[in-house]
Formats: C-alpha cells, sequence, structure tokens
C-alpha cells in the first residue's frame, strides 16, 4: 500500500503505509475468512437438501 504526500495527488512522492507483512497477514486471513464461509454455505446447501429427502415423522 502506497501513500502520498501533500495535495499532489498522483503526482507526488509515494510513501509506504503498511509493511508488506502486514500486507501480506491481511490478505492471508480475508482468504481463510472467505473459505471458511464457502465451506460453510456448502454445508448449509447439503444439510439443507438432506433434510429435504428425508419423510416426514407422523
Amino acid at each position: 500500500m502506497i501513500r502520498s504526500f501533500g495535495a499532489l495527488g498522483f503526482y507526488g512522492r509515494p510513501a509506504p503505509v503498511a509493511s508488506s507483512r502486514l500486507t501480506h497477514a491481511v490478505a492471508a486471513s480475508l482468504a481463510i475468512g472467505a473459505l471458511s464461509l464457502c465451506l460453510i454455505a456448502t454445508l448449509t446447501v447439503f444439510s439443507i437438501r438432506v433434510s429435504m429427502a428425508m419423510p416426514i415423522p407422523a
């Protein structure tokens, strides 16, 4: 991540805002969160399909 100094916009001298380790840690945690969300959604869909296939007890 790079930030510019002053009001020069994109033409100013860039300065580092975060270290690469922090950037990689944030990217890894977002990737793990996305995979967890996909896994939860998949398990939910499969459990709904299984429960719909079961007969209703009378």
